[in-house]
């Protein structure tokens, strides 16, 4: 019997505007019996076919791979993954001698739900975030190895921790497809500190790559503070961009350390900079107010509704604590990467804390995630990184 989902009565209208998911409450009946990360087609509840996807248990039932009836075999990856390259190739990513840190697949936002590459070197670091990824892991590593031909050598699979918890899979990480290499991951020039094997995420936030620039602009003479350093990004860049000093915290002992190696990768004996391993609210408590330029970029403080209205609690405490210590005429780059958090919650959070603090503040720049980390128009869901840079009276 063909594997199938059939919708409640009027439950298409948002894949008609070709929203990616299914959500398990608008499902009337399930045939065929598939398994968890099986493909599966869609229909409407009198018959009619509208969609291909992969099914999964929890809240969003189907991740939709295709609104056309198409076969989701070792061509369908080709395609969708040649179309994502050749984006990146259009913005000027793919082949720069001083540059070979990208995002290659950004999930729902190249039509690839439940999937994340990126390239780092001669490395793809491949991060499934559904069931379904994770079965079609080794066909979508061998198009990948058709579409990059030797500007890959080796696929790393790291989805550990992103897989469904519950999920009844053998999820551990290594290389499937060749090995190490022994290249230099580079950001505009910078060596980058990138742990691809234990570290967060894939091993560096690189959506966070266009913001470190901006920031190396604003650095120049400027003592700075990065709190939640994680491997350092935005200290190399106000490093470059001649900052007089630079402290990085992080509660994490291998952050630090991941830091302190990039430091000394890129500025070798540099006695500006300094690391330490601390809880950012308690740094921020002690601390004399020496800092002129100050990067807040913590983990997501929601990951789903439940927890927002804590989580704007959190934003509005650390950048309150923040402007209350930077010293006038001071610059702050504040960000959330929870996506359950608008941007306009996002800068209520922020106006509230410079309000308590009894500071003026300025709108310089309002950030997002770089063109790599596209957004699909009918997924707006999708934009998740949301910062601002404010000048601080």
């Amino acid at each position: 019997m063909q594997k199938s989902v059939i919708l409640k009565r009027g439950k298409e209208e948002s894949l008609l505007r070709f929203h990616p998911w299914v959500f398990s409450g608008a499902i009337a009946d399930i045939k065929g019996e598939p398994d968890e990360g099986d493909v599966v087609d869609v229909y409407t509840h009198d018959g009619k076919w509208i969609a291909v996807g992969h099914i999964q248990v929890g809240s969003i039932a189907v991740r939709v791979l295709s609104f056309k009836q198409e076969k989701i075999d070792a061509d369908f990856w080709f395609r969708r993954l040649s179309v994502a390259f050749e984006m990146r190739s259009s913005l000027g990513l793919t082949d720069r001698e001083d540059h070979n840190i990208y995002r290659l697949v950004h999930g729902e936002g190249d039509n690839l739900p439940g999937l994340v590459i990126d390239v780092y070197g001669h490395t793809a670091v491949l991060q499934a975030h559904s069931v379904g990824m994770h079965c079609n892991r080794m066909d979508i590593a061998q198009a990948l190895m058709r579409v990059m031909g030797d500007r890959i050598k080796g696929i790393y699979y790291k989805s550990e921790t992103t897989l469904p918890f519950k999920a009844d899979i053998d999820r551990g990480n290594g290389y499937i497809l060749g090995g190490p290499t022994d290249d230099t991951p580079l950001e505009y020039g910078m060596k980058m500190p990138v742990d691809w094997i234990s570290g967060q995420k894939t091993g560096l936030f690189i959506d966070q790559r266009e913001n470190r620039a901006l920031l190396e602009r604003y650095s120049k003479g400027r003592s700075v503070l990065n709190m939640f350093c994680y491997t350092g990004g935005f200290s190399l860049a106000a490093l470059r961009g001649g900052a007089k000093l630079v402290h990085s915290v992080d509660s994490s002992a291998r952050a630090i350390e991941l830091t302190a190696g990039g430091v000394e990768d890129n500025f070798p004996g540099d006695t500006r900079h300094a690391a330490f391993a601390e809880d950012a609210f308690k740094y921020l408590e002690r601390m004399d107010p020496i800092y002129d330029l100050i990067i807040l970029d913590p983990p997501a403080f929601a990951k789903h509704k439940d927890a927002l209205k804590h989580a704007l609690i959190g934003y509005r405490r650390l950048n309150q604590k923040a402007m209350e210590k930077i010293k006038p005429g001071g610059i702050l780059f504040t960000f959330s990467c929870s996506q359950v958090v608008s941007k306009d919650q996002f800068r209520t959070a922020v106006f509230t804390a410079a309000a308590q603090a009894g500071r003026s503040v300025k709108i310089l720049y309002q950030l997002h995630q770089p063109a790599d980390h596209p957004i699909n128009i009918f997924h707006p869901e999708g934009e998740y990184l949301k910062g601002l840079v404010v000048s601080v009276e």
